[in-house]
């Protein structure tokens, strides 16, 4: 069996760091696992992508071409605009053909990376993982409540067009017509993006597998914690609370302006002085926020043993967002046994189980936020209760082990039916 997977990059964010863990537990399994990619980042040898430099310059260029058609709407903000139209012409087809794969695994394939029209040129069983809503939306990776994704888009509150044929209802009616015929089996990671897919209009009568995305348990895994803190310059005698994604403090998705409100509550409940921030992800912004507490703003972090040293430095993990999947954030959190508090929205219910293995509040409400901070902080016996069933539930259900072997278990089902 030989599988393909595309993805626009191998990593760096975390859709792209879910499809690379699949791709090397797959080949763990001897499966035939290659990758095709825009951006590679790592120097696996089964990972291929453009190797001339008119390429390599293309594919710096064609985020920035594929959203030139929305400078059209002035009225949407441009700065943390989350739409992509994937109208360019590119050369996919024939690379796949070069390389003869048994099945197709789509990951995500946004930023110019795969063209809408060029699925239906493939002859191979298609299986699309959606790390977001873009697969069944009129181009939004999000759809900030928007329910016009269950009907055919158009008058878009993203692009603030005000018409029902706008961009939205372009790009909708092209998947509408390229896709209708495609042999496409979906998988979410999540229970709750597999209902956005079955209520979606495009793909509400296609097969929809929930997969959970899976990490090297044995690279996240709870670290000694002072010597945690000790490697990472961290105070030992203070309680850390720990915040961080990919654009953590830009991305208003992931939640930072309510992360700031609760934070403050719960600096006036008392123990600021034992209590400390740690950001990841981001920059320090200039002008700091003010949070109650010291922060530390450690940026970007690209490997997985440092990341791993983080979170067990940790004493909680806060994922404030205000819609996500289910982020990796989350799940290496807790199969470093470390609690996290979250709002109840997304695939997060996924992973945390309330007052079990951390807290989760009701959406958007910050000062429960706050409370569950307090709750997970307050009581060391309890907190070493939630940090022995974090670890558990990542070995029962998320290991790379566990996913490929299911992903395995629905490439040969769907291959078996073509015979």
């Amino acid at each position: 069996m030989k599988v393909l997977h595309l993805s626009n990059s191998d990593i760096g964010g975390g859709a792209a760091i879910a499809a690379y863990r699949l791709h090397g537990g797959l080949q763990q399994l001897s499966i035939a696992s290659q990758m095709l990619v825009e951006k590679k980042l790592s120097n696996d040898r089964t990972v291929f992508a453009p190797n001339n430099n008119l390429s390599r310059a293309l594919s710096i260029l064609k985020p920035t071409l594929d959203c030139f058609p929305l400078h059209f709407y002035p009225g949407c903000d441009h700065k943390t605009l989350t739409l992509s139209l994937e109208w360019l012409p590119e050369a996919i087809a024939p690379k796949i053909a070069q390389l003869t794969p048994d099945i197709i695994n789509l990951h995500w394939i946004c930023g110019g990376f795969l063209k809408i029209e060029t699925l239906a040129k493939f002859k191979q069983p298609l299986i699309w993982t959606l790390h977001d809503m873009w697969a069944f939306t009129g181009g939004c990776h999000y759809n900030q409540e928007c329910d016009r994704y269950t009907n055919s888009c158009g008058n878009c509150p993203i692009l603030q067009s005000g018409q029902n044929w706008d961009l939205s209802r372009w790009v909708w009616r092209r998947k509408a017509k390229a896709w209708k015929n495609i042999n496409l089996t979906l998988v979410t990671p999540s229970h709750w993006l597999a209902n956005c897919v079955s209520s979606s209009s495009l793909f509400q009568d296609r097969r929809v597998e929930v997969i959970p995305n899976g990490l090297d348990s044995q690279q996240y895994k709870p670290i000694d914690k002072p010597l945690a803190r000790e490697l990472l310059k961290l105070p030992q005698d203070k309680q850390l609370l720990l915040f961080g994604a990919m654009g953590s403090t830009s991305d208003r998705r992931k939640g930072f302006h309510l992360l700031q409100p609760a934070l403050k509550r719960l600096s006036q409940s008392g123990g600021q002085d034992k209590t400390e921030l740690v950001v990841f992800g981001s920059s320090e912004p200039n002008p700091q926020p003010d949070f109650g507490f010291k922060a530390h703003y450690l940026g970007q972090l690209n490997d997985d043993i440092s990341l791993a040293l983080l979170y067990s430095a940790a004493d909680v993990f806060v994922a404030p967002s205000i819609q996500d999947n289910l982020p990796n954030t989350v799940m290496e959190a807790i199969a470093c046994g470390i609690p996290c508090v979250a709002f109840n929205i997304g695939g997060i219910p996924d992973m945390i189980e309330h007052q079990r293995n951390g807290y989760l509040a009701q959406p958007y409400e910050h000062d429960d936020l706050a409370n569950g901070i307090a709750w997970v902080l307050q009581d060391k016996q309890r907190w070493q209760h939630l940090s022995h069933r974090a670890r558990e539930k990542a070995e029962q259900e998320f290991t790379l082990e566990i996913q490929a072997q299911r992903y395995f278990k629905l490439y040969k089902e769907i291959l078996q039916s073509l015979t």
